[in-house]
């Protein structure tokens, strides 16, 4: 087991990275939502699909 008292905290001031291979990462970063985004969009329809079928039964099947 770690001891508490001996961690240390580390400020980070500066990130020397050169202007090409952020761009490459960035563009890394831009593919790697797309599947994300398609995932949470799969997973909010489910969801909202669930709910507004609670939602529509509660208020009598459309009738107001």
């Amino acid at each position: 087991m770690s001891d508490n008292s001996s961690k240390q905290e580390v400020t980070v001031v500066d990130v020397k990275m050169p202007f090409l291979s952020m761009v490459v990462f960035l563009i890394k970063l831009a593919l790697a939502a797309i599947p994300a985004m398609i995932i949470l969009s799969f997973i909010f329809m489910a969801l909202s699909m669930v709910f507004g079928g609670m939602f529509y039964g509660m208020v009598g099947h459309g009738r107001y």
